[in-house]
């Protein structure tokens, strides 16, 4: 019953998210680009493009293997009080020559949902199993590394990392290649291209709690920088998740609305 009264909440959001859009799009590219994003919600380039951004679920780089429903193009979506805090944490780590990098924003309740679907299918593959390699994918909703209702649907969650701007952050995803699970060293598993922090992005184990203590005083040293800079500009980590954070209060109801890439 749970499951199909989020798919119906999926289906009457979208719906009306859908018409709005199209009306937008009727009237010219110019109310196109100031009206496709609804309640408040904004691209984070246009709040601040010096923010990296590598939107994990737009693509195949990530642990169900393909882009994700709803993640139409790559980009940060935001509630805007979200994205001027964040401008104000970048500001404060560029003088560390030090950016964020945003691996996940607003998210759409269908891609939740596909998740759920992802999750129940019955089969894994090894290149799946890299995210969650001491815990089944059937027990990843359960344990609290997923959530079928997610905060990132009402765009005051986020999915973030460091990197260091003197550092060769060249390293690319190869889709083809055998990684090593994402609790492995850091040279060994898949590029991230950002700081070490003890483990890969959406890696569901014990090792991405961001208090774990199975990892290095450097990597350590990394994550408390993190929620540091967060922290200041009003925003709370997940503890079970190093790079999951959210700001109280900027938030309301989710949203289901695709991710539609900028007009401008």
């Amino acid at each position: 019953m749970r499951k199909l009264k989020l798919i119906a909440a999926i289906a009457l959001t979208g719906f009306g998210l859908a018409g709005s859009l199209a009306g937008s799009l009727a009237a010219g590219p110019a109310a196109a680009a100031a009206q496709a994003l609804p309640g408040g919600f904004v691209f984070l380039r246009d709040i601040d493009p010096s923010i990296l951004q590598d939107i994990r679920y737009a693509g195949s780089n990530n642990f169900v293997g393909r882009r994700l429903a709803g993640y139409e193009a790559g980009e940060c979506v935001v509630k805007r009080q979200v994205g001027l805090a964040l401008k104000s944490v970048q500001q404060e780590l560029a003088k560390q020559n030090l950016s964020l990098k945003m691996l996940d924003c607003y998210r759409p309740a269908r891609a939740s949902h596909d998740m759920v679907v992802w999750a129940q299918n019955g089969r894994e593959t090894p290149a799946e199993r890299r995210y969650n390699p001491a815990i089944p994918k059937k027990d990843l909703f359960r344990l609290g590394y997923i959530a079928e209702r997610s905060q990132h649907s009402t765009g005051a969650a986020l999915d973030l990392t460091l990197v260091d701007l003197a550092a060769d952050n060249s390293a690319a995803f190869d889709p083809a290649r055998a990684y090593a699970d994402c609790t492995a060293a850091a040279s060994a598993r898949a590029p991230e291209g950002s700081v070490d922090m003890g483990t890969g992005y959406d890696c569901s184990d014990a090792r991405s709690h961001t208090a774990a203590r199975s990892i290095t005083p450097d990597q350590r040293r990394w994550r408390n920088t993190l929620v540091a800079a967060m922290a200041k500009q009003g925003f709370v980590n997940y503890s079970k998740e190093w790079w999951h954070f959210s700001m109280p209060g900027a938030g309301g109801p989710a949203y289901d609305f695709p991710i539609p890439g900028r007009l401008r």
